[in-house]
């Protein structure tokens, strides 16, 4: 059973934009697309949402610039093409958004980024400040240094990626296709549209079409696969065809287009589930009565306030496990500073951790989004 969830309720946004959707058949970017997502991307900051935004288009604009009518298989090659072709895509967003008095920031992320724990964390906070700031986050894999076949894969796995960084609320993959339908439209003249199902069911998958074309590299199995990536983060994923007249502000008011892929928990029972799950512990702090207390009967943050001990060497993002007085697990959760920076911490209140630090990354230990009880 899928579960209704109203988009017009959803305030994090991350959206895909496919090559197909912003460039000329490979002739270089289309001026007039970029104009129409610019305008209701503006739109939907002005209605209050955040939105990230997931372009495709760089290794086209790149092949254009440079005369090649073929994507290149060598990887030195795309990466030339995407070091080019990155220019001219976020020149084309910068100055487009400027009109609505809008900034933009670029994002280049590869996979290691994303696999380690601390660098995670560290995109993670500049993604939620720029998205605090009111910016528009304009995010690309970072093809020109990215070593392993253009590695994430495909923009598709990039967005949900993204979606799981920021918690979003939706994740929006536009393609040229209308939504996921449950045969290949090219063969079977009847394929109908799925319009709603639950992200991860693994018979969407046999529904998925084919790979896409010269110029992109994502097909409908991507976007399938791209939504259970999204679920573990509580995401709602919806694939619609970037073709449909004002598509965002449509799908904002709730109007039913596209396929939408529902995760089977929320956002929160999501991340903690994982949590829970997780074995490799990497160090343990001791909590006095009150914080126990706190974190028990409130679900609050760990303070360092709360903290008479730290054992074991973990670096920032790592799981740690909290202790009561008499040596009980009370919680996990993944801590906010390393072990030596916590023992400075660690009794004190968050308004003398700069002080003691000399910087201040978070006010609290462990955030309580990142902290599960144990019961």
């Amino acid at each position: 059973m899928v579960n209704a969830v109203n988009i017009s309720d959803c305030q994090r946004w991350v959206i895909k934009i496919g090559s197909a959707l912003l460039t000329n058949g490979g002739q270089g970017l289309a001026v007039e697309a970029i104009d129409a997502w610019v305008e209701q991307i503006a739109a939907l900051r002005q209605g209050g949402r955040e939105v990230l935004l997931v372009s495709s288009g760089a290794v086209a604009e790149g092949l254009t610039r440079l005369g090649w009518t073929r994507r290149p298989h060598a990887l030195h090659k795309l990466q030339a093409a995407a070091a080019i072709g990155q220019m001219g895509l976020v020149q084309a967003y910068e100055s487009r958004f400027q009109k609505y008095g809008l900034h933009t920031a670029q994002v280049l992320l590869t996979h290691e980024d994303l696999a380690d724990r601390q660098r995670y964390l560290n995109a993670r906070s500049t993604l939620n400040t720029l998205l605090d700031l009111g910016v528009i986050p304009i995010v690309n894999e970072n093809d020109t240094v990215a070593t392993e076949e253009i590695r994430l894969g495909d923009n598709d796995t990039l967005a949900a990626l993204v979606a799981n960084l920021v918690e979003a609320d939706l994740l929006v993959l536009l393609t040229d296709q209308q939504g996921l339908l449950d045969a290949d439209p090219r063969s079977n003249p009847d394929a109908r549209l799925i319009p709603e199902a639950l992200a991860g069911d693994i018979a969407l998958e046999k529904m998925a079409l084919g790979s896409g074309g010269a110029l992109g590299r994502g097909g409908m199995l991507t976007k399938v696969r791209a939504a259970a990536r999204a679920a573990r983060s509580g995401t709602m994923t919806l694939i619609a065809s970037g073709n449909e007249h004002n598509i965002l502000q449509r799908l904002a008011a709730d109007e039913k287009l596209g396929t939408r892929l529902m995760p089977a928990s929320g956002a929160v029972a999501a991340r903690k589930q994982w949590l829970a799950g997780q074995l490799r512990v990497r160090g343990r702090l001791t909590l006095d009565d009150g914080a126990v207390n706190v974190l028990r009967s409130a679900g609050s943050s760990l303070l360092p306030v709360g903290v008479t001990r730290v054992e074991g060497e973990f670096d920032r993002g790592d799981l740690v496990v909290c202790l009561d007085p008499a040596g009980e697990e009370v919680a996990r959760g993944l801590v906010n500073y390393n072990a030596a920076e916590s023992k400075q911490i660690i009794g004190q209140p968050s308004s003398r951790i700069e002080e003691l630090l000399g910087y201040i990354d978070e006010m609290e230990l462990i955030h309580r989004d990142n902290l599960v009880l144990c019961r």
